[in-house]
């Protein structure tokens, strides 16, 4: 059976092609906005992050920290590397 993230995630393809990323933005704004939108729980974003290390892993696609960049990215202790 398919999990709630699924079958949302399910409905954001159309045709069988994925909506562009600004539709996504606009439909996820206006879930937003009306209070339709699913708020993940720290399972199902646990889930989502772990599916998508898995999946960046099997492509080949992940970054592999060397010492160094994971000394310097514990240093950090969980601080933002973006600044506004």
């Amino acid at each position: 059976m398919a999990s709630e993230h699924e079958k949302r995630s399910a409905a954001g393809h159309k045709g069988g092609e994925a909506v562009s990323h600004e539709q996504h933005q606009k439909a996820g704004h206006a879930a937003h906005g009306s209070g339709n939108a699913h708020e993940f729980n720290s399972r199902e974003a646990h889930e989502a992050g772990s599916k998508g290390g898995h999946a960046a892993h099997e492509s080949e696609n992940a970054h592999e920290f060397n010492s160094r960049e994971a000394r310097e990215a514990g240093s950090k202790g969980g601080h933002s590397t973006h600044h506004k």
